[in-house]
């Protein structure tokens, strides 16, 4: 199965991107790659439906959190609505997404209403300039060890990663005299270059980012020696976070702004922690539910009463039925792991295999009692 790809890149926006800026990130996916523009385009057809998916969970608040603490897994395997089913007609997808409210319509007739005269949303023709790009550090993936104890309960895990820190000679800034940061003269301090081109679709507006500056809006004079104009340094440095009860191997958990530094004063990147989890000789595990196996003795089989099982909270007492079968399976309720904080509810349940001991090897004197028992009318096959 090919790896799910990640919803902000294939939007192509940030992790803190409000609603309107997914809207719009979409609406502008949908009017590049959908089937009804690029006819037998498989490539393009692939393009609409990840963006369609994509769409689909970050505008959904509820979706988006999930997504964001645990990634693709915490969606299970249903991610929300599907956009790209059947390739509806652009025009009702855009119209019933974005311009059913506050009058904008969409007809790729190129009519009233058009792409040639675009009076609403910003951006597709004459919209207002969103100013220089805000930069964002590198996300920082690392892989967290647990154990079946730790998951029961939760835990608080040291984490040692190296990461780019602001620089300290400069405070970030990529300078040490803040005269030395002047506005880039080629966007005018805006991070954008901003051109009008003739097209199909009529007459638009083109946005692109400043070359000379990087969409930062600045540029430095004196770069500083220390991080050499970039405002940030690379440091090993610990840090402690809680992972909460009841993750699974294979799940993410997100630690906002706890990744690379961001140049120049920019947003923070994030960390990112992949629980695997490490085998246990006792227990095994199925969702929030534990499997293990207890030997009995004979005794015990036939007597039944109360035996002693090694639970992850430590031993307890489990009650059995005179008569007890090998191989029998008896469940202990809430005995098993917690449902991760905010993703379901209750405990999982214990389930104990009773296996009944046969001894290999026997005295002279237990055997004579067994031939004694032999004949007894309960001890007889039925």
């Amino acid at each position: 199965m090919a790896e799910k790809k990640d919803y902000y890149e294939v939007l192509g926006v940030s992790k803190t991107a409000t609603t309107d800026e997914i809207k719009k990130a979409f609406r502008d996916a949908a009017m590049k790659w959908h089937p009804h523009k690029n006819p037998g385009n498989k490539e393009a057809e692939e393009k609409y439906k990840d963006a369609a998916e994509a769409y689909s969970v970050l505008s959904d608040p509820e979706k988006r959190r999930k997504y964001d603490q645990f990634g693709h897994a915490g969606l299970g395997d249903n991610p929300g609505p599907d956009f790209s089913g059947g390739f509806g007609d652009l025009n009702d997808i855009l119209n019933n997404l974005f311009g059913g409210a506050g009058g904008f319509s969409f007809n790729f007739g190129g009519g009233q209403g058009g792409f040639g005269g675009f009076s609403g949303f910003g951006g597709f023709g004459g919209g207002q300039q969103s100013g220089p790009r805000v930069q964002r550090g590198r996300d920082i993936r690392t892989k967290v060890r647990m154990t079946l104890e730790e998951i029961a309960k939760g835990v608080e895990k040291e984490i040692t990663i190296e990461r780019n820190r602001p620089c300290p000679d400069c405070g970030g800034v990529g300078t040490k005299d803040p005269k030395d940061v002047k506005t880039c003269p080629a966007c005018n301090g805006t991070g954008q270059i901003r051109r009008t081109v003739q097209s199909f679709f009529g007459q638009s507006i083109q946005l692109s980012v400043c070359q000379q500056c990087g969409g930062e809006g600045k540029i430095v004079s004196n770069p500083c020696r220390k991080c050499s104009g970039s405002g940030v340094v690379r440091i090993k440095e610990s840090l402690k976070v809680r992972i909460p009860a009841g993750v699974e191997d294979g799940m993410q958990i997100t630690v906002r702004g706890e990744g690379h530094a961001a140049k120049k004063g920019g947003v923070n990147g994030d960390l990112l922690l992949l629980i695997q989890e490490e085998p246990n000789s006792t227990f095994r595990r199925e969702g929030m539910n534990l499997m293990t196996t207890k030997t009995i003795s004979i005794a015990d089989a036939i007597k039944g009463g109360d035996i002693t099982v090694n639970t992850l909270n430590g031993p307890a007492r489990l009650n059995i039925d005179a008569g007890t079968q090998s191989g029998t399976v008896v469940k202990m309720r809430g005995k098993g792991l917690p449902a991760v904080s905010g993703y379901g509810s209750g405990t999982g349940d214990l389930y104990v295999k009773l296996e009944v001991f046969i001894p290999k090897k026997v005295s002279r004197e237990d055997r004579e009692l067994l031939d004694k028992l032999s004949t007894a009318e309960s001890f007889q096959v039925k």
